[in-house]
């Protein structure tokens, strides 16, 4: 079955609050204000979990005597799971800035060239896209793999699909609503924000079952 959509999302919403449904995110100040409650809730389940749905895998290509390199279309909001160098078939250590700033400055007067082991997130780019610095400095080409988990773009057109689990996502906004416009004779805010935190807690539970692996540790 194919993800909500962010207009079938607000429709369920709006059906949630007994209000008629809409054609169109935009019809109506009121349904405006719910597709803001969704990319609010979307947002707040995104920063919940590690959800597999916003896994993807960036790749980085070296170049020689260059250790400075941007993570295009990753943002700031990424959360890191791992990064390797595939040449070396390593995971690379992510250093401090105090540390790798203690590696470049080494008291030899040398900076070592060769396959990245190590990285260190170092600002962004005019793209508001993160940069990474990269120790040693390659020597050469290399192919590096930062996984991470990366959240949607806000939904904007009607037709934009959920990732995530839509239940909690349309729980929260619900709860969101009901608090904005008062209680009334239906269910309390506070009592749709309990639904919420049930659906997150069992979403999360199943994922977790299904991906053991991102909760299990061992020394490698």
């Amino acid at each position: 079955m194919a993800n909500p959509t962010y207009l079938e999302l607000v429709n369920e919403t709006l059906v949630r609050l007994r209000e008629p449904e809409v054609t169109a995110v935009t019809d109506n100040a009121y349904s405006k204000l719910i597709g803001r409650y969704i990319n609010d809730a979307k947002r707040q389940v995104e920063d919940a979990y590690n959800w597999n749905a916003l896994s993807e895998t960036l790749t980085v290509t070296t170049s020689n005597n260059l250790f400075n390199y941007v993570l295009t279309g990753i943002g700031q909001r990424f959360r890191l799971l791992d990064a390797i160098n595939e040449q070396s078939n390593r995971f690379l250590t992510n250093e401090t800035t105090m540390r790798m700033n203690d590696l470049f400055l080494n008291s030899s007067g040398a900076v070592t060239k060769g396959p990245p082991d190590r990285f260190n997130f170092n600002g962004v780019d005019a793209n508001g896209d993160t940069q990474v610095d990269l120790y040693p400095i390659p020597d050469g080409v290399y192919t590096l793999y930062f996984n991470v988990i990366k959240p949607q773009a806000p939904l904007s057109a009607n037709a934009d699909q959920l990732k995530i689990p839509s239940e909690p996502v349309v729980f929260l906004a619900y709860s969101k609503a009901l608090l904005e416009r008062g209680e009334d004779s239906g269910i309390t805010s506070t009592e749709a924000y309990q639904l919420y935190l049930q659906s997150l807690s069992d979403h999360i539970a199943a994922e977790a079952n299904r991906y053991p692996d991102e909760i299990t540790w061992g020394s490698t």
